[in-house]
């Protein structure tokens, strides 16, 4: 699998508009894009830092998977994503890698990006996404 990028790094927070306002106020950071997904239960800013992307992630309920997250973690690192030129052909090279996926297919995620997630299994505990902006 060719990596691009990092495209960004996920942070679940329990009030999206206060992570937005420290990023944009210590961070000279730029809110780029904003959205609620009611069927995942969560509420999500992407806020560019330099060159650097954070997403930030708000739970709408405690039984969601951000709100469970937070419950058990606090708030902090969620995820890493990296930028690949096809999610699909990732996935596939992933799987003939052994890697236990999440994902077993591309699905469209926040901000209209074709996304898969790997088990943090696979990547030593950390949570790992791959997305495709093309």
């Amino acid at each position: 699998m060719r990596v691009r990028s990092v495209h960004h790094l996920g942070f679940a927070v329990p009030d999206l508009d206060a992570a937005v306002e420290t990023y944009e106020r210590l961070f000279d950071g730029r809110l780029e894009h904003r959205a609620a997904v009611p069927d995942q239960g969560v509420e999500a800013g992407s806020v560019l830092v330099g060159v650097s992307r954070i997403e930030l992630l708000a739970p709408t309920g405690p039984d969601t998977p951000v709100g469970k997250f937070l419950a058990k973690h606090g708030p902090g690192m969620h995820h890493i994503a990296y930028e690949v030129g096809d999610v699909a052909e990732a996935l596939r090279d992933l799987e003939a890698q052994g890697a236990q996926l999440i994902d077993v297919a591309p699905r469209t995620g926040l901000f209209g990006l074709q996304v898969a997630f790997v088990h943090p299994d696979a990547v030593h505990g950390v949570l790992t996404e791959v997305v495709s902006v093309g």
